[in-house]
């Protein structure tokens, strides 16, 4: 997609207002941050409103405006009240409003006499990521691969380190590398809690083997990756299960497939070997601005993949009482999948 930058939000405006003439509705609500960011480069601290319609507005709190100011390339104006946004959208003649599925009840009350549709279109057209955004990701990965190369997890296993401090170090690192932030709390699980796919970091001497998934936020875009440090011949053994479901379905991964058959790839692969009531989740997600986005990699969504959509990769066996591996890499869809980032699965 060859979008210059500073285009992009009219790029993207301009396709969801098409959209949204298709279905009728005269204008979008958005009060999700992310969302806002993307469409005006303006990411609030505080709350927003953006009213998408052919010339839209944001409505922002008195404490952010100069926030706004500096970095929306959408018209602002002060929020005051509830009211007064709704006496706005009656005099631009807005009558069929499309809301987010996450807008809050509260915000949903305000806005009832209107003819009100939830809609999807925002993040159906955040799932294809431009030549900018791609960049971005590629960054944080760069950071976030480089940290962890530089924490040296044998060797902090080697002199008794806790969960808790390899994790507050790698997300130290990756703010040293140029992260502004994690994309989500590290997990750092060792030993019998590595079965535990969202295990939090604990007081304890790392064990075997070590899960490591972690990522960062560079210009508010995500990584997201995960290793096994493996020390045991079962341990070796299981790995090898799941890399190769790892790898078969990053090669079902290609402009026009489904997320589904990606998803079966990877899932008949483990089952083969007698752990599909092992591999509990789904094999992976989209990601950008934030960590979980459209599509899912799962048994359910039927999505077909297109070109410049970014996806994780991530399947896992887990063992209770044992132990749990999960190898987690990013790709972006094209004619074939392309890996992002060069760090290997097995270190």
């Amino acid at each position: 997609m060859q979008i210059k930058e500073n285009n992009i939000h009219d790029f993207h405006i301009n396709n969801i207002l098409k959209k949204l003439d298709q279905k009728d509705l005269d204008a979008i609500l958005v009060a999700n941050f992310n969302n806002i960011y993307y469409l005006s480069g303006y990411l609030s601290t505080s709350f927003a409103f953006l009213v998408l319609k052919e010339n839209p507005i944001i409505f922002v709190s008195e404490m952010d405006l100069e926030n706004a100011k500096n970095n929306s390339s959408i018209d602002i104006v002060k929020y005051e009240s509830f009211e007064k946004m709704v006496e706005y959208f009656k005099e631009e003649e807005i009558r069929n409003l499309a809301i987010e599925s996450d807008l809050t009840a509260n915000v949903y009350d305000k806005f009832k006499d209107f003819n009100l549709t939830i809609s999807d279109v925002i993040s159906t057209e955040r799932m294809i990521k431009s030549d900018g955004e791609i960049k971005k990701i590629m960054k944080a990965s760069d950071i976030a691969h480089k940290s962890l190369i530089e924490l040296d997890v044998r060797a902090k296993q080697e002199k008794a380190a806790l969960e808790w401090e390899c994790a507050y170090e790698l997300a130290y690192l990756m703010r040293k590398n140029g992260a502004s932030a994690e994309s989500f709390e590290t997990i750092f699980a060792s030993g019998l809690v590595s079965s535990l796919p969202h295990s939090t970091p604990r007081h304890h001497i790392l064990d075997t083997p070590v899960l490591v998934d972690y990522g960062c936020k560079f210009e508010g875009y995500c990584s997201d990756t995960t290793r096994t440090f493996i020390y045991t011949e079962k341990q070796e053994e299981i790995s090898s299960i799941v890399l190769e479901a790892h790898d078969k379905a990053i090669d079902a991964i290609k402009a026009g497939a489904k997320a589904c058959e990606v998803d079966k790839v990877a899932r008949d692969i483990i089952t083969e070997y007698g752990y599909g009531d092992n591999f509990i989740h789904s094999t992976g997600h989209s990601l950008g601005l934030d960590i979980h986005e459209n599509p899912s990699i799962s048994l359910k969504d039927k999505t077909v993949l297109e070109n410049n959509m970014v996806l994780t990769v991530e399947p896992g066996i887990y063992l209770e009482g044992e132990f749990g591996i999960r190898i987690e890499d990013m790709v972006l869809v094209d004619k074939k999948a392309k890996l992002i980032g060069n760090l290997p699965q097995i270190l």
